[in-house]
C-alpha cells in the first residue's frame, strides 16, 4: 500500500519559512567548512565552477552567481595571490578572461568540496540516504524549472 505523505506541521507549513531555516542552517554550517579560502562560500562558489569547466569566463560566472563583477574581480585576484587560481585568455573571446584552478587550487577545492559534502549530510541527516538523493533531485528540478538564464552560452554585453 502506498505510504501517505504527512500533513505539514506549523514549523514546515510556511515554505518560505522552512526554506529560509534549511538556508541558514546550510550556511552556517558552510561557513566553518570553507572559513580557510579567500572569499569563504562565495570563493568556494568560484572555484566550483572552475573546477567544473561548466563556465570559466570570469564575468559569466559574476553573474551566474549573482556577484557584482568588481567584487569577483577582487575574488579572483584573492585567489590568485593565495596561489589558487589564475586567469587565462578565453578562446571565444579573447577580451574575457577565464577562471582556471592550478595544481594547489585543484587540491584545496578537493578538500573543500569533501568538507561541504560532510555538511550537506549533517543537514540533511533527518533523512534517509535515498531521501537526501531526492531531495536534491526535487531541488535541481526546481532550480532548472526557474527563468533560464544561461551566463555560460556567450559572453555577456557591455
Amino acid at each position: 500500500m502506498a505510504e501517505m505523505a504527512q500533513a505539514p506541521t506549523e514549523e514546515t507549513a510556511d515554505f518560505g519559512r522552512a526554506l529560509g531555516s534549511l538556508l541558514r542552517n546550510y550556511l552556517e554550517t558552510a561557513r566553518t567548512a570553507v572559513e580557510g579560502l579567500p572569499g569563504g562560500a562565495r570563493g568556494y562558489q568560484v572555484m566550483s565552477i572552475a573546477a567544473a569547466d561548466a563556465c570559466s569566463n570570469q564575468a559569466a560566472v559574476a553573474e551566474q552567481l549573482g556577484i557584482d563583477r568588481t567584487v569577483m574581480t577582487y575574488l579572483v585576484d584573492d585567489l590568485e595571490k593565495a596561489g589558487l587560481a589564475e586567469r587565462r585568455p578565453d578562446p571565444a573571446d579573447r577580451r574575457a578572461r577565464q577562471v582556471v584552478l592550478t595544481a594547489k587550487g585543484k587540491k584545496a577545492h578537493g578538500a573543500a568540496a569533501s568538507r561541504i559534502a560532510d555538511v550537506e549530510r549533517t543537514v540533511l541527516g533527518s533523512l534517509s540516504d535515498d531521501e537526501a538523493e531526492t531531495f536534491r533531485a526535487l531541488l535541481s528540478r526546481v532550480v532548472a524549472g526557474g527563468p533560464v538564464v544561461d551566463a555560460c552560452a556567450a559572453p555577456p554585453e557591455c
